[in-house]
């Protein structure tokens, strides 16, 4: 009897993974698994230039791509269709979503774009695989009131949208409340919930 291997490595998408977080969870996956790891990026040019350019977008930069071969950036619609910023987004759905083991929601912000972002990576992963595990990573109720004290029910209940369109709409998922700032506990917390999914 032989075995045959897997036809695709163990594949995480990272969608807002050029933000503070998603580096250093794409390095520590490697580490933890053998996973391959696609950040979307609503602008992948800027978030892999030499050189950071704007603060607008995120960036991981030239140099981080190089030490982690494992990590790719792609652009995508970052769910609102009317602010498309990159200029190769059509598709992502296909090349992201359509092997993916585990899709990691670190969309930031507290806007609409959330709740856009996380309907679109939702719909778009039931359509083309929907045995992928969906864990979506927030800040804890705390700390919203800290760093952010304006609109506070209106910002919480965007949070807990969310958290229910993933966890009311996907077969496997999770969510993650986290403390802001201690980024070396959350990377932590985030790959162990990859590697749990991994099972």
């Amino acid at each position: 009897l032989a075995i045959t291997p897997s036809l695709h490595a163990f594949k995480v998408v990272i969608a807002g993974g050029t933000g503070r977080l998603g580096p250093r969870v794409a390095s520590e996956l490697r580490k933890a698994t053998d996973a391959e790891v696609m950040m979307l990026s609503r602008n992948a040019f800027l978030a892999t230039a030499p050189n950071r350019v704007t603060e607008v977008f995120g960036f991981v930069g030239e140099a981080f791509l190089d030490a982690n071969p494992h990590v790719s950036v792609r652009d995508w619609d970052g769910g609102d269709l009317t602010d498309i910023v990159g200029c190769d987004w059509m598709g992502w759905q296909e090349d992201a979503l359509q092997n993916a083991d585990v899709v990691l929601n670190l969309v930031g912000g507290y806007t609409q774009q959330r709740e856009m972002a996380t309907e679109r990576l939702v719909r778009e992963s039931l359509r083309l695989n929907p045995q992928a595990l969906q864990i979506t990573v927030s800040p804890n109720e705390e700390d919203v009131k800290t760093l952010t004290p304006g609109a506070l029910s209106m910002k919480l209940e965007r949070l807990n949208k969310c958290e229910e369109m993933v966890q009311q709409n996907c077969l496997y998922s999770k969510c993650l409340r986290l403390e802001a700032f201690d980024y070396q506990n959350n990377v932590e917390k985030i790959v162990q919930a990859v590697v749990e999914g991994k099972k």
